[in-house]
Order: C-alpha cells, then sequence, then structure tokens
C-alpha cells in the first residue's frame, strides 16, 4: 500500500509538471527569451531553441503526460487490490470516484493556472527537467517528430507559417498588456495591430490595377505631363517609351517637374519592383528605403499587373483601423 501511493503521488507530480509546462510553454514571450539569450543566459538559450523546434517539446510533453497516466492507473489498481483483495462493486466504483477529481485538480487545472500567470519565471525553473525528460523520451519523441513531419506533407500550411501565426498572435498580447499597462497609446496600439493583420498580405491586393493607372509617354512635355496629373491627382506617374513599342520606361514625380528646368528633356527614374506574391510589409519597407517612388507589381512571367506607392500603402494601414 505504500509503495503504490507513492507511486500515485510520483505519477501526480510527473502529471502536474508536464500539464503546467505545456501551458507555460506557450505563454512565454519570445521577445524576452531573444533578449535574455543574447545577453548570455544559458536557460534561455535553451528554451529559445525549444521555442524554435516546438514540436519537440510538444512530443515530449506528450509522452510525459501519457506515461504520468500510466503510472497513476497502476498505482491506482495496486491500491484497489490493496484494500479490496476480493474485489467487486466497490472496487470498480470506489477508486475513480476518489481519483478524479483529485487527479483533475491537483493534475491538470491547478498547474496550468500557475504556469498561465507566471510563464517565463516557472518555464526558467523547470529548464533542467525539461530537458532531462527530452533526454529521457527521446526515443520515442523522435518517432513522434518523423511522425509529425510526414503528416506535414500532407497538410497545405506549413509549419514556418504556424510559427508566423504564433509570434503575431504573441505580439498582439503584448501590445494588449503594454496599452492596458499605459506604455502605448490607443493609436500606436491599433496602428501596430493593423501592421499584424496586414503583414502577410500579398501586396497584389493593395496594389492598383495596371489598367486604371494613368501613363505618359517620354514624347509628352512637362505642361502635358503636369496637366495630365493634376487632372487625375497624381503625384506619381508610370512612363512609357514610345520609341521602344511604348514599354515602361520608368516614372516622374510632378514635384521634380515642377523643381526642374522646363527646357529639360523629361527623365524617368527606375521602378522599384515587385513581385505579385511579395508581401505587404518587404514591399512597405523596400518603398521607404526608396523614398518617393513607385512600385511596379509584376507576375512570375514579368507582367505588370499593377502599381503602388509608400504612400498608399500606408494610407491602407490607416484605413483598415
Amino acid at each position: 500500500m505504500t509503495g503504490a501511493v507513492a507511486l500515485f503521488l510520483g505519477a501526480l507530480l510527473m502529471n502536474s509538471f508536464f500539464s503546467g509546462t505545456e501551458t507555460g510553454f506557450f505563454r512565454m514571450t519570445r521577445l524576452r527569451l531573444v533578449m535574455e539569450a543574447k545577453g548570455g543566459d544559458r536557460m534561455a538559450r535553451i528554451l529559445l531553441w525549444f521555442a524554435n523546434q516546438p514540436s519537440v517539446f510538444v512530443a515530449t510533453a506528450l509522452v510525459g503526460n501519457n506515461v504520468a497516466n500510466d503510472l497513476t492507473s497502476y498505482s491506482v489498481v495496486l491500491a484497489t487490490e490493496a484494500l479490496y483483495p476480493g474485489g467487486g462493486t466497490l472496487a470498480s466504483i470506489v477508486p475513480p470516484l476518489l481519483v478524479t477529481p483529485l487527479m483533475f485538480i491537483c493534475g491538470d487545472l491547478l498547474p496550468k493556472n500557475v504556469f498561465y500567470n507566471a510563464p517565463n519565471r516557472l518555464m526558467r525553473r523547470s529548464t533542467p527537467a525539461i530537458v532531462a525528460a527530452a533526454v529521457l523520451f527521446a526515443p520515442v519523441t523522435i518517432l513522434l517528430w518523423l511522425l509529425s513531419l510526414v503528416l506535414a506533407l500532407f497538410t497545405r500550411e506549413k509549419p514556418q507559417e504556424l510559427r508566423m501565426s504564433l509570434a503575431r498572435r504573441e505580439l498582439s498580447s503584448i501590445l494588449v498588456e503594454g496599452h492596458e499597462a499605459g506604455i502605448l497609446r490607443p493609436m500606436q496600439r491599433t496602428l501596430a495591430q493593423a501592421m499584424l493583420a496586414a503583414a502577410g498580405q500579398p501586396v497584389r491586393t493593395v496594389a492598383s490595377p495596371a489598367g486604371r493607372i494613368v501613363r505618359v509617354t517620354t514624347a509628352m512635355s512637362r505642361s502635358e505631363i503636369l496637366r495630365i496629373a493634376q487632372r487625375h491627382r497624381r503625384t506619381l506617374l508610370p512612363v512609357e517609351d514610345v520609341q521602344n513599342k511604348r514599354r515602361l520606361a520608368g516614372f516622374v514625380r510632378t514635384v521634380d517637374l515642377l523643381l526642374e528646368d522646363f527646357d529639360e528633356a523629361v527623365k524617368p527614374l527606375p521602378f522599384v519592383e515587385l513581385s505579385a506574391n511579395e508581401t505587404f510589409l518587404s514591399a512597405l519597407g523596400k518603398l521607404g528605403v526608396a523614398e518617393d517612388a513607385l512600385g511596379r507589381v509584376s507576375d512570375a512571367a514579368g507582367k505588370t499587373i499593377g502599381f503602388v506607392s509608400g504612400r498608399e500603402l500606408r494610407m491602407s494601414l490607416l484605413r483598415a483601423q
């Protein structure tokens, strides 16, 4: 009976550990981990490695919970045989009624709530035990990891996309906490959340279709180009080369046309080349570096499908609020 009780308490502790660390793992602040890891913190480096390989940790926690549940069942069977050697109805009903609430509260609910409220501190303290469990369960964990890779071949969503989704969700929660703490103003929080929502979208969804953007030609005078720009309220205009089958030669800024000498020939500036599947954030970065420039969005075949400017991308963020 003493051995059965000791085994039950050990299995309960094991179950609570893996249930709590599983919650704490997904509640950790990745930004804090990166900063502490760069500062030389060994525990932070280990946790950051697990954060970059989530399937390894999940498999370890899954194996640990299953082993704990099996040990719990075995200890209950041993205790039942010691108390009711002859078996019977009471032996089948009483032990589950006594053990189930204790397992639920102490082995699942309580540790999850504790790790939920202090994930970073408790995960740091649990790191040695997590490493020991990962090494101990490595043979089974490797099989589960290989199985996850095989299953990933049949799913549409890639692991990297899942990680990015988790990272955006984590950053969004940080913004909410910063707003509640008074660090961020409502406008700053809203703008950051709009940036997160639009970051992964392809730039083709924001770009203006090529057929709807008015164009000018190299044969036009500065005054003609300025009249067209004023009529259509455009500050950046694509330029077609009339001597080269009206192919796109670049773009012009209306402000340059006003500041430069009217007698000089118009010199088109090169486009910022963007692919149709390029992300919103990547396009915003390229156009931001190029300052006031016009981006040409093209498909895989090199055909122009639209134009977009940095101002238009920024305005789309403000409209998303």
